[in-house]
């Protein structure tokens, strides 16, 4: 593929370039993207009608559409009849799919089209080109873009695909053709490993999409993420709108994308830009679309840039698109309307250009401390930190409860600066900045991410997670300022702590007034003694090395400690029997109780569900010995297969489920003793 062979703009002769009314939208999507559709389509001066299940009748983006219509049922987002059927009744011409859901099907393209409805997505054909990954590999090499070495045939047989397997040679990657997000892929690293992890991804691909079809795949040893935003229009115009890498993931699910990509020479941005356009050509594309590239550190050329390869096309807008409106400027919500209307593209390549870095951090409600199970409950507080350069896109707010039933995302946090260091210093504090409570999230995870020394060093692969798990573990320790803080936060009266900003204390004469406050760490309990020593100043007891402190209110959760002249900020967030620190870019979570035991002594443990779901293996019968780490089953949950491993070592004293049952969140599973 030459660069000087693709034409990035020109609208060849023929083409119509018919513009479409369009007075209406329906949002066939809930949460932050329907709320970010929302605000883009009435700044345009187009009406809005949401659609949303029963769970979701109290939502933010229900409330803020110009209509919303309720739809049954457990799978309501993706009923294609009732979605259509609430568009014709509300008189809707337009339909935006947001991601996920009914973004990619290529059924509920052609259906609306039937309707006379506008999907503001792209072709159809293009759709179906793309939603395999063996058929988009087909096309991308024809086209002459770079395709990871691999198989991609249709002779799905164990024979064939061991067969397969032993040419392609080991390490390789087993992929579901219909797979996305991580769901369906598995590593083997070994012949004897293949068949069951075979098993596993066909599994999975035909729980998650309804086909056990996969593909084979090189295995890249020290892989990038990058991917190149892309446009096109009816008119034969594409460009790209640079890159963004999506290389922080674990479980291959992205957890913080930037745009540019950090390292890549100006040559190489460029060849990926021009393939990404290429693919664009190649199946008739048109709207906002995603290529995405593997880049094999291991193999450069003599200039030093990667191998890369196509790894997928997401024919859709990505969750990940602001750190690209960021970077140029560009609403692409409403650059899909545009496409979607008729309209030519709004820029050519040449008046595009990147400002600055942006970066995206993705907050879910899951638990990091138990191997990032997804957590469930009421959001009893939600505050973002603001300042320049900080946007947040959220579908959810105090009083929000988190459910099974959709993505446990709260939030995008998205940081944008002129470098990338200050980017990276604007997403720290806004994560540093930002209160959740009423269930646990991956915020202090986040903030341990974003900065590392590797990190903002820029090396960043796929496995950097993995292979940084001991740095971005939560502490092991917890040092006396940070009991202090926990027990100042607690344990003064909210009223006082506010009135010493105003030097107004009034305590009863020759009455100290005295707090006690309890702290667990681990299993460590602590317990402090806060005496008021006049004004601003406490006495401390039980903590050694700590006597006299001085305590001023920061705002709502801030705290600024002065010991002995050393002034010592921190942040202090309670509820819900825990506290949560926050000093020098540091967090540390204890418990206002004592910590609920699952081990009962002599090594005996009970495995508990961590969460609803399916028991789709189970691997321990009664009697049996394992050792700690073994795995005992394999819970299916939010699509996800999580295998659970024994905490002790032991014997297996009882198993209380069985294949195929359904099992509640704190069910007994497994005793060990």
């Amino acid at each position: 593929m030459a660069a000087d062979d693709v034409r990035l703009d020109g609208r060849p002769e023929g083409l119509p370039a018919e513009v479409r009314d369009m007075q209406k939208i329906l949002i066939a999507n809930r949460g932050e993207i329907a709320r970010r559709i929302i605000r883009t389509a009435h700044r345009m001066g187009i009406a809005t009608v949401a659609v949303h299940s029963a769970a979701d009748a109290h939502a933010p983006f229900v409330r803020e559409a110009g209509q919303a219509v309720p739809l049954a049922g457990d799978r309501a987002y993706l009923d294609m009849d009732a979605i259509i059927a609430a568009a014709k009744r509300t008189g809707a011409d337009a339909i935006h799919p947001g991601y996920g859901f009914l973004s990619e099907n290529a059924d509920f393209a052609k259906a609306l089209k039937k309707a006379g409805i506008i999907f503001i997505g792209p072709p159809e054909s293009a759709m179906r080109v793309m939603a395999l990954k063996d058929t988009a590999k087909a096309a991308m090499k024809k086209a002459g873009v770079p395709i990871t070495p691999g198989y991609q045939g249709t002779d799905q047989s164990l024979v064939r695909l061991q067969k397969t397997a032993e040419g392609v040679g080991f390490p390789l990657l087993i992929k579901a053709v219909a797979g996305g997000g991580g769901k369906g892929m598995r590593a083997v690293h070994s012949a004897d490993e293949f068949q069951e992890a075979l098993m596993a991804a066909q599994r999975e691909g035909e729980t998650a999409f309804g086909n056990a079809g996969v593909m084979l795949e090189k295995l890249i040893q020290r892989p990038r993420h990058v991917e190149v935003q892309l446009f096109a229009d009816s008119h034969g115009n594409a460009v790209h709108l640079f890159e963004r890498d999506c290389s922080l993931q674990r479980r291959h699910q992205k957890v913080i994308e930037e745009a540019p990509a950090p390292g890549l020479s100006d040559q190489l941005r460029h060849t990926l830009g021009v393939a990404a356009v290429t693919a664009a050509h190649a199946i008739g594309y048109q709207g906002a679309g995603t290529v995405e590239f593997i880049l094999d550190l291991d193999t450069v050329d003599l200039s030093g840039d990667p191998a890369f390869y196509f790894m997928e096309m997401n024919t859709r807008l990505q969750v990940e698109h602001p750190v690209t409106e960021c970077i140029t400027g560009e609403d692409l919500v409403e650059w899909q309307i545009r496409v979607a209307r008729g309209e030519p593209l709004p820029k050519k390549q040449d008046e595009l250009s990147v400002n600055g870095w942006a970066m995206e951090a993705r907050l879910y409600a899951e638990d990091p401390d138990s191997g990032f199970l997804p957590a469930t409950g009421t959001i009893s507080t939600l505050e973002f930190g603001a300042g320049p350069g900080v946007r947040i896109d959220t579908g959810v707010e105090t009083g929000s409860r988190i459910g099974l039933d959709y993505d446990p995302m709260i939030a995008k946090v998205i940081a944008h600066g002129a470098t990338r260091e200050q980017a990276i210093d604007r997403l720290v504090g806004a994560l540093d900045a930002t209160i959740v409570t009423g269930l646990k999230c991956n915020r202090a995870f986040l903030a341990r991410l974003a900065d590392t020394k590797a990190f903002r060093a820029g090396e960043v692969d796929t496995g950097f997670i993995a292979r940084h798990a001991a740095e971005l573990a939560a502490p092991g320790l917890c040092p006396a300022p940070v009991l202090l803080a926990a027990a100042l936060g607690l344990g003064l009266p909210q009223d006082e702590l506010r009135s010493t900003l105003f030097g107004t204390l009034n305590f009863r004469m020759n009455v100290a007034a005295e707090t006690h406050v309890r702290l667990w760490w681990g299993d460590e309990r602590h317990a402090l003694t806060l005496r008021a020593a006049g004004g601003p100043r406490w006495r401390i007891g039980g903590l050694a090395g700590v006597g006299e402190v001085a305590v001023t209110r920061t705002g709502a959760y801030g705290l600024s400690i002065d010991l002995g002249g050393q002034l010592m900020p921190a942040t202090v967030v309670a509820g819900d029997g825990i506290v949560d620190v926050r000093m020098a870019g540091q967090s540390w979570t204890l418990g206002t109780r004592p910590p609920r035991t699952k081990d009962v002594g002599g090594g005996h443990a009970h495995m508990i569900a961590p969460m609803p779901g399916r028991v789709l293996a189970v691997d321990v019968t009664p009697g049996q010995a394992v050792a700690e780490g073994d795995r005992l089953l394999v819970l299916e949950a939010m699509k996800m297969e999580h295998r659970l491993t024994a905490r002790v070592a032991g014997t297996v004293q009882t198993v209380h489920v069985a294949v195929g049952d359904q099992v509640a969140d704190g069910m007994m599973l497994v005793e060990i003793g």
